[in-house]
């Protein structure tokens, strides 16, 4: 469970991780839909979403989830880089600087998260909230 800027948690997984149930999931990969609520981003495995707004407008309904106290959890293949970028992501959406993100998010989830500079050049063009 990583605990964002405002207090809200998401949980971070791998796609084929058995766990128990959410209220809301992105998955960033290829692999078993839950049987919870989800929405699933087109992000191939290194790189960066497919669809930029389509992954903005699906990191801040889940994060309005969140806030609202609902089970919120982030899941791709490894459970690394996808998932660890989309959690800084959604850190800067709700008030971290972009700056701080990646090791933000690598004290909090995963040493190794966000794995590419593009994706760590990804995170600092996001638009903040």
């Amino acid at each position: 469970m990583v605990t964002l800027p405002s207090g809200a948690t998401v949980r971070g997984r791998r796609v084929a991780d058995v766990v128990s149930p959410a209220d809301f999931a992105l998955i960033l990969a290829p692999g078993p839909a839950p049987a919870w609520p989800y929405r699933q981003i087109r992000w191939p495995d290194f790189w960066l979403p497919l669809d930029r707004a389509d992954a903005l407008d699906a990191f801040r309904e889940a994060l309005r989830r969140a806030h609202d106290g609902g089970r919120v959890e982030v899941a791709c293949r490894g459970g690394i880089g996808r998932t660890g970028t989309a959690l800084a992501a959604l850190a800067i959406l709700d008030g971290l600087p972009a700056r701080q993100a990646v090791s933000w998010v690598r004290d909090r989830y995963h040493p190794k998260a966000v794995e590419t500079p593009w994706q760590r050049v990804w995170l600092r063009r996001l638009p903040d909230r």
